[in-house]
């Protein structure tokens, strides 16, 4: 029989499916969860591409996996998931269908903040104070330990999403009610499984100022290649920790020291048990110091991959595949690139979005791209309810290079109109 080869992509959303379809024609097989399907806008895949099932069911879904593998005579020659919440099905299938994945035990590794920073510290890194809190005494403890400010968040999830920073003791115990809250709200949300039933669900760590950044890269046999670092543009206006943009820049940024990153890059995936993966690291940089937060065995996600592509001509998803697939990587750039700036678009209150018009804004000289991701009829929720609705879009841009950044952003958003019922 001639066997047809793919490679496997866990879990992601419907624009990321489709981008793929375009970039790498009849190299994927989607697994879908059904959910993605429910206000997707870009175009369905034929169900030869794509299985539709349950990702929480992992006997589920591995049977529908091997009946369209049998059906459609396919081979498996490599796996990816762009999604925290698909990682770990993606190393239980990885391990089964013996394909080169990180284990689940990594992938947990990693999921875990605690356990991140736990590794982190016994290998000499740097990273903040942490402590697992059960209750609201303990957020107050922990506040009290530090002798300042912090910051509390789940144990699992991703991005900006129930992040709360805390200035005092009742602050804690606010932020760890509402914490407990939403995590109680999400109970069937595949971001927020936790290996442990019982154990505790929220972390409070020491609040590090510093200037945030994010980083891309490839860790194989003890050597290090960067795809690219962004400074975060974070917001002043909207839930604590939420980026607003990301400067992408030729170099690298004038606090980062190249060797002490490309070192620190090594160790920090080391530690979590990487030693063949793509990353994203979040990462502060502190008194010439990198602190690390998170790390996670995928790109990074965002506006990110849209960056670029429209200003280095690079596809981060494609170059994903490549890699799970063992295909030569190539990671180039434009000579001497200017900087470019991905800002995110969220909507200002609830309601259902009625008009979104981007007219003012796509005349401005310094705009390169403007994409929604959202249609009229959207409905929105505002965190903390929802992360994710009130998302509309991204703008690329070249910023100016002299006001503020944030300023500039507020600028451009100002241009926007929106229109919400």
């Amino acid at each position: 029989m001639q066997y047809s080869t793919r490679v496997l992509v866990v879990g992601t959303t419907a624009d990321y499916i489709d981008w793929i379809r375009r970039s790498c024609p009849g190299r994927a097989l989607f697994l879908t969860d059904p959910t993605v399907r429910l206000e997707a806008l870009d175009p369905r895949p034929t169900p030869i591409e794509e299985i539709v099932c349950d990702l929480s069911d992992y006997s589920e879904t591995r049977q529908a996996l091997e009946q369209r593998l049998s059906s459609e005579a396919l081979h498996l020659d490599g796996i990816a998931s762009y999604d925290c919440e698909s990682m770990e099905l993606a190393a239980v299938l990885a391990h089964e269908f013996a394909l080169s994945y990180p284990s689940v035990q990594t992938v947990n590794n990693c999921r875990n903040k605690y356990l991140s920073k736990l590794l982190w510290q016994r290998h000499g890194l740097r990273t903040p104070r942490s402590r697992l809190i059960r209750s609201t005494a303990d957020a107050a403890a922990f506040f009290q330990q530090i002798g300042g400010p912090c910051v509390l968040k789940p144990l699992n999830g991703s991005g900006s999403e129930l992040i709360f920073s805390c200035d005092s003791e009742r602050a804690c115990e606010t932020g760890f009610e509402k914490i407990i809250n939403g995590l109680q709200q999400r109970r069937t949300n595949r971001l927020y499984k936790s290996s442990s039933t019982d154990g505790p669900t929220v972390l409070a760590e020491e609040y590090i100022k510093g200037s945030e950044f994010s980083c891309d890269f490839i860790c194989e046999n003890g050597d290090v290649r960067v795809i690219r670092v962004t400074r975060k543009v974070i917001s002043s206006r909207g839930p604590f920790g939420t980026a607003r943009g990301y400067l992408l820049s030729a170099s690298l940024p004038d606090e980062i020291d190249e060797q002490d990153l490309i070192q620190t890059l090594c160790q920090s995936a080391a530690a979590l048990g990487l030693d063949r993966a793509m990353c994203m690291l979040d990462f502060i940089v502190h008194e010439s110091q990198i602190v690390l937060l998170e790390l996670a065995p995928r790109p990074g996600g965002d506006c990110l991959p849209f960056l670029l592509r429209r200003c280095w001509n690079l596809d981060l998803l494609k170059l994903f595949l490549d890699f799970s697939q063992h295909r030569p990587i190539r990671i180039e750039k434009p000579p001497d690139p200017p900087e470019c700036l991905g800002l995110r678009l969220h909507a200002r209150h609830s309601g259902i979005l009625k008009n979104i018009d981007a007219g003012k804004l796509s005349t401005n000289a310094r705009v390169r791209e403007v994409h929604f991701s959202r249609r009229p009829g959207h409905l929105i929720r505002m965190p903390p309810d929802d992360y994710e609705s009130w998302v509309l879009g991204h703008v690329i841009m070249d910023p100016d290079g002299h006001t503020e950044l944030e300023a500039q952003c507020q600028a451009l958003i100002d241009k926007l109109v929106v229109e919400i019922e």
